[in-house]
């Protein structure tokens, strides 16, 4: 066969309006789908594709070409799955009819989407575009506007923002505080703008993940997940309330120094929850007989660096003026040579016993 005349419904408009199985092949089961089609929705798009199409097949025909004319639909849930059951009916039609060639009619810039998967199967020989003559950019401006807003890069950068702007002012506005509402919008924004620009949103759905994953599956690591995040909460919540005590006292210390009393306040009970997480995926390693031995040198790395960040927080507080802490007073260099000697060695045998372990597999 020459060509085949293949009208494209990516939405699948057949099936749930006119109650049409696809692919719908030949010129008369073609007009009849174009009559359900029209009387369950006149103003359907695809109504004017399927005709379209027709009147291709009529002119190849009257060339003298060997042509058949299908119509394949694909389904409500556009993308990935209507392109599935699109790619399935023209591998069957291409099996079928064997054609050198294909020309696609379509309705617009969302069906013509579907054009790789076309050619990377059979050579595509023309395109021909169905539109109202009195809108002939309708179609493809609906299209982009409809990507762009269920596009999740573009509407969470987007919208979130603007919606956080509007949402602060009109609160401001009905507190009656509209001075503060431009301070407010630019710094919930800003602080929007930081999340997703250092990649916290990527680390929170990859977290959310995970947890939906180990809770399915019934593994320890879910409570150990929750308890680590009580910890870090514990942990914030102690750290900020020591940092809150500092920065309203009567002696400034400086934001450095005020820094170093929310680390040494809260820095064990981050270590703590690290440990807890890794505690998790190593039981659950053990239980399952499989996994990667090394996690079980994390625990060691993760109190050694917490041993570090708490023995230079206790060193500078030690050495600022009006900060007692009678622990290393008179000794803080001395102490601090001291934990990062016990912090390099508890690493050494964190590695060691992980190589133990991967030796043993």
């Amino acid at each position: 066969m020459d060509i085949l005349v293949l009208c494209i419904d990516r939405d699948d408009d057949l099936g749930r309006k006119a109650r049409v199985e696809s692919p719908v092949v030949g010129r008369d089961a073609n007009v009849e789908a174009t009559l359900k089609l029209g009387l369950a929705d006149p103003e359907d798009s695809d109504v004017n594709t399927i005709l379209g199409g027709i009147k291709v097949y009529d002119d190849l025909a009257s060339q003298g070409k060997a042509v058949e004319i299908a119509s394949v639909a694909g389904d409500p849930n556009v993308g990935l799955v209507s392109d599935g059951k699109i790619a399935h009916q023209i591998d069957a039609l291409i099996e079928r009819f064997r054609p050198a060639g294909v020309v696609v009619v379509s309705d617009g810039a969302e069906d013509e989407a579907i054009l790789p998967i076309i050619q990377s199967r059979v050579k595509v020989d023309a395109v021909k575009r169905i539109l109202v003559k009195q809108s002939h950019n309708l179609e493809s401006t609906y299209y982009l506007l409809k990507q762009v807003f269920r596009d999740p890069k573009i509407s969470h950068t987007f919208f979130i923002p603007l919606g956080l702007a509007l949402l602060i002012y009109s609160t401001f506005s009905f507190l009656g505080r509209s001075d503060f509402a431009v301070i407010a919008i630019l710094a919930a924004v800003g602080v929007y703008l930081l999340f997703r620009g250092l990649g916290l949103d990527d680390f929170i759905e990859s977290t959310k993940q995970t947890f939906k994953g180990n809770l399915r599956r019934g593994k320890v690591a879910f409570v150990t997940y929750v308890l680590a995040a009580v910890l870090v909460l514990i942990a914030t919540i102690q750290g900020s309330t020591r940092f809150w005590d500092y920065y309203t006292g009567e002696i400034w210390y400086g934001y450095i120094v005020l820094v170093m009393v929310f680390v040494y306040y809260s820095i064990w009970w981050y270590v703590a929850a690290g440990i807890c997480v890794n505690l998790g995926k190593i039981l659950d390693f053990y239980i399952e007989g499989a996994g990667d031995e090394r996690a079980y040198s994390y625990p060691f790395f993760i109190f050694a660096t917490g041993l570090i960040f708490w023995s230079a927080s206790v060193f500078i507080l030690a050495s600022s003026a009006g900060m007692a802490f009678p622990l290393i007073s008179g000794s803080s260099t001395e102490y601090l040579a001291v934990s990062a000697a016990l912090a390099i060695t508890i690493a050494l045998v964190g590695v060691k016993i992980s190589r133990k372990m991967v030796g043993r597999r």
